[in-house]
């Protein structure tokens, strides 16, 4: 394990410059801050202290837009940090009804989804980090077009209603949501590359990819979960 985890330092430290490692490091940092005040959040709703989740979900778009509208300038660091903070908090506690959801049916699956949602972005990260410069940038066309298209089928399906439409973006929205893991990465280190050491912004583009995967996990299981408590039900 020691041996792995050296060989992945070395070679990281091989085909990426001291400026970007260190540019990452404070964006993985930014990030994990960000994931415990979602957690904490969800905390909140799960406890009964605050539910309120339809208004969080529309505070979290308003924390969004904020941050699209005040750009990194070097010096609003703490401004924007603090935004997007409040959009972790509120991405977190608008997840509560879903958490309650999933809680009444089996509290292991939010452990089977957490461990799940890490194992992905721990995979994915470490492919885009160790490949060639730039290897994974050219899936961004594709993935924002299949990303408008999965918007244009959801309104659509508000008027058919169809089973097989809200699967089928279930699970390729899990994989396109995974595949932003290993394009944002690389983005976020040509950006840099660039001139561009936006932690805040680049740090969102991550933690929106990591909630993203986690929440579809969490409907996947508990679909699994219903379903095998029902197939239970007939048997006896």
């Amino acid at each position: 394990m020691s041996y792995s985890f050296e060989s992945f330092a070395r070679n990281m430290g091989m085909k990426i410059e001291a400026p970007v490692r260190t540019h990452l490091a404070k964006v993985y940092c930014c990030l994990a801050a960000t994931t415990a005040v979602a957690s904490t959040g969800a905390f909140v709703h799960i406890r009964g202290i605050w539910e309120a989740s339809i208004l969080s979900a529309l505070a979290s778009i308003a924390l969004v837009l904020a941050l699209h509208f005040i750009p990194d300038n070097g010096k609003n660091l703490l401004t924007r940090l603090g935004l997007l903070l409040g959009f972790g908090f509120c991405t977190g506690h608008s997840m509560g009804p879903l958490l309650d959801h999933v809680i009444l049916l089996n509290p292991q699956i939010i452990v089977t989804a957490l461990v799940g949602t890490s194992v992905v972005f721990f995979s994915f990260t470490a492919a885009a980090l160790l490949a060639r410069r730039g290897q994974y940038l050219f899936l961004g066309g594709m993935l924002f077009s299949v990303m408008s298209y999965m918007a244009l089928f959801s309104l659509a399906n508000i008027f058919l209603r169809s089973s097989l439409v809200y699967q089928s973006q279930l699970y390729i929205g899990l994989g396109v949501m995974s595949a932003f893991i290993l394009y944002d990465t690389q983005a976020i280190m040509e950006k840099c590359r660039m001139g561009s050491k936006d932690v805040v912004g680049h740090s969102l583009d991550l933690f929106f990819d990591l909630a993203s995967v986690f929440r579809r996990l969490l409907i996947i299981l508990s679909q699994k979960e219903q379903r095998e408590q029902q197939r239970k039900k007939r048997n006896n």
